[in-house]
C-alpha cells in the first residue's frame, strides 16, 4: 500500500457494501464530498530553490502541547464497523506516533478504554442530544479519565439525508435480508471477524459495564435532532470544561469570531466530511476567511477532504495550525486490520508530508506555513489593432 487511494481500494474489496458505503458516503448527492477533495487538488504551492533542507522537523505545537506531526485523527462514530478493534488500534498508533486521537461520543469503544490506551493523546468529542444531563455525565467521565482536550461538535443537530445508507437500508444491528446475507457471504474475512468480536455498539451509552445495552442508531440520530444548540451551549460547555475546548463544524468567519470571543481555545473548520449537507463550501475554501476573522494567534484546525500528506501541506500553507483526518484511517484499518492499518496510514501521510516539505524547501512546519500559494495570473485580452 503506497497511498490512501490504495488503502481505499483495498477497503472497498474487503468490506460489505453496506459498511463501505456507510464509511465512504456523504449527504444528498454527495456534492460536498466531491468538492472537499477537488478543492484540495486545485490548491497549488510554489517551491523555493537554493533552500537547504536536507532534514525536516515535522513536530508542531498546538494549544500548549507538542505533537510529533501536524495532524491527528478526527472524531468518527462506530469505527469498529471498519474492522474489530479499530478504535483501540488507531488510538495506540496515534500515541506511538505522538499525534492526537479524538474519540467520538458515538464511538464503539469507551472513553475509559481509549484514555488508558493513549493517555496523553486522547481528545474527547462531545455531541449534545436532547438530554443535557447525559452530556454533562460524559464530560465528567472524560475529566475523570484524564482527558484534557474537548472537541464540541455543533454541525450535526439534525439527521442528514445519506442516500447510500438509505438505499442500503443501513441500520444497527444489521438487518438480515437476502441481499445483505449475500453481501456478507462474499466478504467472509470481515464477516467472520465481526461475528467473533461481536457487532459494534455505542459503548459510551451503556449504563453500566455489568448491565450493557445497545442503543439503536435511529434512536441516537433522533436524540441528536432534538438537541438544543444555541450560543448558550458553548457558554455552558466553557463553564463546565476547565481545560482546552475546541469547537468543531465551523464554516462562517463571524461564527468563528464569536466562538473565540466566548472563550473557546480553537475551532475546527469542517463540513463534517460532507456527511451533513451537500451544498456547503469545502473546508479548505472556508479556511482563509476564518483565519482572517480570528487572527494569527487563535488555534484553527481543519478536516474534511484531507487524503494525503500533500493535502496536509496545502492546509497548513493556507492558514491551518493543525489538520485532522477521518475516513483515511478507516480505509487503513479496513484494508490492513486494526493494528497494521493505522500504522501504515500514519507512515504514508508522514512520508508524503516529509517529501512535500523537502520539495518545497521547508525544513520545519513554520516554514511550511509561510509557503507561497500559486495564484494563476489572469490573461490580458489582446489589444485589437485596426488598419489605417
Amino acid at each position: 500500500m503506497h497511498s490512501v487511494a490504495d488503502l481505499r481500494a483495498r477497503a472497498r474489496q474487503r468490506l460489505p457494501r453496506v459498511v463501505f458505503d456507510f464509511i465512504d458516503g456523504g449527504a444528498g448527492d454527495e456534492a460536498t464530498l466531491r468538492r472537499n477533495e477537488a478543492a484540495f487538488q486545485e490548491l497549488r504551492l510554489v517551491p523555493r530553490v537554493f533552500v537547504p533542507c536536507r532534514s525536516r522537523d515535522l513536530s508542531t505545537a498546538l494549544l500548549g502541547q507538542t505533537y510529533g506531526m501536524p495532524f491527528g485523527v478526527t472524531p468518527m462514530g462506530l469505527c469498529n464497523l471498519a474492522w474489530p478493534g479499530t478504535d483501540l488500534g488507531i488510538a495506540r498508533a496515534a500515541a506511538q506516533a505522538g499525534i492526537p486521537y479524538a474519540l467520538s461520543t458515538m464511538a464503539s469503544t469507551s472513553i475509559e478504554d481509549i484514555a488508558r490506551a493513549a493517555p496523553e493523546h486522547t481528545w474527547f468529542q462531545l455531541y449534545v442530544g436532547g438530554d443535557a444531563a447525559i452530556a454533562d455525565s460524559l464530560l465528567d467521565r472524560a475529566l475523570a479519565a484524564g482527558i484534557r482536550t474537548l472537541v464540541l461538535t455543533v454541525d450535526a443537530n439534525f439527521t442528514a439525508r445519506r442516500l447510500r445508507d438509505r438505499r442500503n437500508h443501513f441500520a444497527l444491528p444489521l438487518r438480515p435480508t437476502p441481499r445483505l446475507l449475500a453481501d456478507l457471504a462474499s466478504h467472509p474475512h470481515w464477516s467472520l471477524a465481526t461475528l467473533a468480536a461481536g457487532a459494534p455498539t455505542f459503548e459510551n451509552f451503556k449504563p453500566t459495564a455489568k448491565n450493557p445495552r445497545s442503543i439503536d442508531i435511529k434512536d441516537m440520530l433522533v436524540a441528536l435532532a432534538q438537541a438544543h444548540i444555541d450560543w448558550s451551549l458553548l457558554e455552558h460547555a466553557r463553564a463546565r470544561w476547565p481545560h482546552r475546548l475546541i469547537v468543531k463544524g465551523v464554516l462562517h468567519p463571524e461564527d468563528a469570531r464569536r466562538i473565540a470571543a466566548l472563550g473557546a481555545d480553537g475551532v475546527v473548520v469542517s463540513n463534517h466530511g460532507g456527511r451533513q449537507l451537500a451544498m456547503v463550501p469545502s473546508s479548505i475554501e472556508a479556511l482563509p476567511a476564518i483565519r482572517a476573522a480570528v487572527g494569527p494567534d487563535f488555534a484553527v484546525l481543519i478536516d474534511s477532504g484531507v487524503r494525503s500528506g500533500d493535502d496536509i501541506a496545502r492546509a497548513l500553507a493556507s492558514g491551518a495550525d493543525f489538520v485532522l483526518l477521518g475516513r483515511t484511517f478507516l480505509y487503513g484499518t479496513a484494508a490492513l486490520g486494526a493494528e497494521q492499518g493505522p500504522r501504515a496510514t500514519i507512515e504514508i501521510l508522514r512520508g508524503e508530508l516529509d517529501t512535500a516539505m523537502a520539495q518545497l524547501g521547508c525544513s520545519t512546519i513554520a516554514d511550511l506555513r509561510r509557503a507561497d500559494r500559486f495564484t494563476p495570473s489572469i490573461p490580458t485580452a489582446p489589444t485589437s489593432r485596426g488598419s489605417a
